[in-house]
C-alpha cells in the first residue's frame, strides 16, 4: 500500500514530536512544522530515515559533539541551525 503525500507528512510529523528525549522532540517538532510541507519526496525519504536512528545520536550531530554520516549533513545543519536557544543559548 502506498501512503499519499499528506498522510505521509502527518505521520512524520508525528514521530518528529514523539520522540525518546524531550530535547528531539522540540527540535524536531519544531523543524517539522516549518519544512515538511516544502520537502521535496526525496528529502522527505531521507527524514524519514533520519527519524529512524537513535535520539541520542541525532541530538549528537545537531550539538556538533558527533561526526554527521554524509548523507544526513545537510539536512542536520538545516535542523540544527532552527535549534538556537533549544541546544544552546541564543
Amino acid at each position: 500500500m502506498t501512503e499519499d503525500r499528506p498522510t505521509r507528512i502527518k505521520r512524520l510529523a508525528m514521530r518528529s514530536m514523539r520522540r525518546g528525549i524531550k530535547e528531539m522532540d522540540l527540535i524536531l517538532s519544531a523543524f517539522a512544522a516549518g519544512h515538511l510541507d516544502n520537502m521535496t519526496a526525496q528529502d522527505l525519504d531521507l527524514y524519514d530515515a533520519l527519524l529512524s536512528e537513535n535520539d541520542h545520536d541525532i541530538y549528537g550531530w545537531i550539538l556538533g559533539t558527533h561526526a554527521v554520516p554524509g548523507p544526513y549533513a545537510a539536512m542536520i545543519a538545516r535542523i540544527a541551525a532552527g535549534a538556537e536557544g533549544v541546544v544552546r543559548p541564543a
